[in-house]
């Protein structure tokens, strides 16, 4: 189903037991904006489907966040203009000279080019890949766009960050709404999973320059601008403590010097992300 935000901003919730991540809906007076397409062609009929259900504007075009499949692989069965960041266009023409099928995709897992947790899914959610075909992107931009879809209007910024270089965010100023996708979210693809300090410092600036009331994120739930920050917080705090730091035992005892608690399972995470940060420098 659809979950409403505001009277101009819906979302399709994620699934993780196939990687599905939140897909987006903007609804103008003139036309609607759609926000990822998908993981899959059953993902973008499921959510077209829903969309259909709706008294809107007809959607016009679909976003692009960035390049990795879970957010990539409905663009053709949208069959809508498809906007994107420059590098998410070129990362997509690359993955479209790729075969997909099961031996590529452990062929591609053996020599790290891809990591396993997303060939998983992708075997989960397309059992067959036979008739699976990647489209780019019709339109890019360099650095920002903004769109008036008649009544609300729509940002997309690059932003970056460590999780996918060419990521962008969605901001829709009137309904104080912003579709972060993953941009947020760790290192995977090179190696241990990973945070960078200073990469992280350099992407909250940018997406603290908008007045935010709502975030909506790839693969958690929407979060108010308290959930987001008060998690934002304690992820830099985490990565000042760790500073330096290439060893997890003398990070857990400057951890817990500092806080006077021991770690949380996820601040303990944290705190490893940003230990094999440091030992890719």
């Amino acid at each position: 189903m659809l979950k409403k935000l505001s009277n101009r901003v819906h979302y399709m919730p994620h699934y993780s037991e196939t990687d599905r991540p939140a897909l987006g809906l903007i609804c103008g007076d003139n036309f609607s904006v759609i926000v990822d397409a998908g993981n899959s062609p059953a993902h973008a009929k499921d959510f077209l489907n829903l969309v259909e259900k709706m008294d809107i504007a007809p959607v016009k075009f679909v976003v692009i966040t960035h390049w990795h499949w879970d957010h990539i692989f409905g663009i053709k069965t949208m069959d809508l203009l498809t906007i994107s960041h420059e590098e998410t266009k070129k990362k997509i023409d690359y993955l479209k000279t790729l075969n997909w099928d099961d031996a590529s995709l452990d062929a591609r897992v053996e020599t790290g080019e891809e990591i396993e947790f997303c060939s998983d899914m992708i075997k989960r959610e397309m059992p067959t890949r036979e008739h699976l075909e990647l489209q780019p992107p019709d339109i890019t931009f360099d650095h920002k766009v903004e769109m008036d879809l008649g009544g609300v209007t729509c940002v997309v910024e690059h932003v970056g960050g460590v999780h996918a270089h060419d990521s962008s965010i969605i901001y829709i100023p009137d309904e104080k709404i912003m579709f972060l996708a993953d941009c947020v979210y760790q290192d995977f693809y090179s190696g241990e999973w990973s945070y960078n300090l200073d990469e992280l410092h350099k992407l909250l600036e940018k997406i603290k320059k908008y007045d935010t009331n709502w975030y909506v994120l790839g693969h958690q739930d929407p979060k108010t601008h308290a959930e987001m920050w008060n998690f934002f917080e304690d992820l830099t705090s985490i990565g000042e403590i760790v500073d330096q730091e290439t060893s997890l035992e003398k990070a857990v005892t400057k951890f817990t010097d500092v806080r006077k608690t021991n770690p949380t399972e996820d601040q303990l995470e944290f705190i490893q992300n940003f230990i094999n940060g440091n030992l890719k420098k």
